[in-house]
């Protein structure tokens, strides 16, 4: 990316019940706030609420005309159902974006912690006030919308993407998935 180009990302924090997602632009190392949010899927069936998730994702992406997508990768809980209603809301995510042919990438949790605050074992509160201090913004976003937004932050610093290969030509070292 040439210093003048802008790279606009969108960053999604899938959950079932409330999927978080983060716009920005980054202009060389200059990264600017576009827009966040959430979309909230309800209660009912399984299907129902996954097409509530893909549709709205859709629309934000229609909406905000992202070039590329991150994606925070599910983390194996101690519920097994948790982490596979989960991992469907991530699917749907994922699905919204190439229905769109945005590229994705895919971040862990500490991977987006570590690219964000510095740890990886951040607090959800030191995410969100790191997040209004690098995008300026006036307040702290809602803790869904703020790890949607990091994790965009996190593929903007050039992240290892899941499996440990750098965005850029160079590999980081020190950083675990």
């Amino acid at each position: 990316m040439s210093a003048a180009s802008t790279l606009r990302i969108l960053g999604i924090d899938p959950g079932l019940r409330v999927t978080g997602f983060g716009v920005i632009e980054q202009t060389g190392q200059q990264l600017s706030y576009v827009a966040s949010g959430c979309v909230r899927s309800g209660n009912g069936e399984l299907p129902v609420r996954l097409k509530v998730l893909l549709e709205g994702l859709q629309e934000v992406i229609a909406t905000y005309q992202p070039d590329c997508a991150a994606v925070e990768h599910v983390f194996v809980n101690v519920n097994p159902k948790s982490t596979l209603l989960l991992g469907h809301a991530r699917g749907a995510a994922i699905c919204a974006a190439v229905l769109h042919a945005l590229p994705v990438a895919e971040y862990t949790a500490l991977q987006v912690k570590q690219a964000v605050v510095g740890a990886g074992k951040a607090h959800k509160t030191q995410v969100q006030m790191m997040v209004r201090k690098l995008l300026r913004l006036p307040g702290d976003p809602s803790p869904d919308a703020a790890d949607a937004l990091a994790c965009a932050i996190c593929h903007a610093h050039g992240g290892l993407g899941y499996g440990g290969v750098g965005i850029g030509k160079r590999r980081r070292r020190g950083r675990l998935g």
